[in-house]
């Protein structure tokens, strides 16, 4: 059977003073759920990835895999997930492990599953268009079972952060192809370059695959990490597995999933292919994406009071309904107001948010992370 599983373990450090360690972006209700909404509501993000995929899937094999910390807030967002099918890892070891332990608790209930993995932090509109995509991707699998097929957003800019994916041979199914060619963050000339050539897509770092192929994987290649996860699904379901993860999950070899698993399949011709997604899609990961997400009051992005007075460019953000933001004279900054910190930046140093916060914890210590 088809699952999916929300990566949602992250602690989007740039999008601080929001986004604490206790209470990262991915469960603050920052989402517009739109004008029509009577008192302007907003939802999670968590809850927007849980409801696109419920689009293509029941709630019962959609799974959640989070921090440890954060299983009660998860719970509490997503009142539809089986409390079955949420995954906490004790500690943070990279996407390899979390996307491993994942796969083979799936493949414990269910042998011959195929996994989508999606991320807790992406905006994607229109829902129809991602779960005909994701549909596509798993379909794919039918044809080339051991694949590994990933997710390509169709790119509507030279973007310089994001990594591309080059298309390669087409295969037998319509809109997936072979991906030729990964590349990780090229300058501006070289984006540009993929723009114009039509055939390199943004790698939205979503997947669709076996589990069993997941697994298989680690065994040839981290096979530390392979043995560490057999261990802990051996164990009964329980307090029994509970004691074995938070004993063995610590000690596997920290690294992300790209390069534990994707870099080797690639190395395979045909073994990754890449399904094409053409959708509005934005990655909740700093201030000016977010901003995208925000009313447009005037000539600013606003969430909150605020009145701005002779300001333009500016992305004003309070989680204080009573608390108001007031600028006047003020161009491309970023303003957030949170009940203990007030942090203010120029837009385009807003990618140092995460160094910022990095000089705060040295001066002051953890208090305000």
């Amino acid at each position: 059977m088809r699952h999916a599983v929300i990566m949602a373990g992250g602690s989007g450090t740039r999008l601080w003073p929001l986004s604490r360690a206790q209470r990262p972006k991915q469960l603050l209700d920052v989402i517009s759920d739109g004008p029509a909404t009577p008192g302007g509501g907003a939802h999670s993000l968590l809850a927007e990835a849980f409801a696109r995929l419920e689009a293509v899937l029941p709630a019962e094999r959609i799974w959640v895999c989070t921090a440890a910390r954060y299983g009660d807030q998860v719970r509490a967002a997503l009142p539809r997930l089986d409390p079955e099918r949420l995954v906490l890892e004790p500690t943070a070891r990279d996407t390899a492990n979390a996307v491993g332990l994942t796969a083979a608790l799936v493949a414990d209930v269910d042998p011959e599953a195929e996994l989508a993995v999606v991320s807790a932090d992406h905006v994607i509109r229109p829902v129809e268009r991602f779960a005909a995509t994701l549909r596509t991707a798993f379909d794919a699998l039918a044809t080339r079972p051991r694949s590994l097929v990933t997710l390509g957003i169709r790119p509507t800019s030279p973007a310089t952060g994001f990594g591309y994916v080059r298309r390669g041979a087409p295969t037998e199914v319509a809109g997936v192809a072979e991906a030729a060619e990964f590349v990780e963050k090229p300058d501006r000339t070289t984006a540009e370059g993929y723009l114009a050539s039509g055939d390199h897509l943004w790698n939205s770092g979503m997947f669709v695959w076996r589990a069993q192929t997941v697994l298989d994987a680690l065994a040839d290649h981290l096979p530390e990490s392979a043995r560490g996860l057999a261990r802990i699904v051996a164990a009964r379901a329980g307090e029994q597995r509970a004691a074995v993860l938070a004993e063995v999950f610590p000690t596997l070899p920290k690294i992300s999933v790209d390069y534990a698993v994707l870099e080797p399949a690639a190395r395979e011709p045909g073994r990754v292919l890449v399904a094409d997604l053409d959708v509005d899609w934005l990655d909740v990961g700093s201030w000016p994406a977010l901003a995208q997400t925000l009313e447009t009051v005037g000539d600013n992005a606003v969430r909150g009071l605020a009145v701005t007075l002779d300001s333009a460019g500016n992305i004003v953000f309070s989680d204080d309904p009573q608390h108001l933001v007031a600028l006047v004279g003020v161009r491309d900054s970023v303003v957030v107001h949170t009940a203990d910190v007030t942090m203010v930046c120029p837009v385009g140093e807003a990618e140092r948010v995460k160094q910022l916060l990095a000089a705060v914890e040295d001066r002051v210590g953890p208090r305000y992370s």
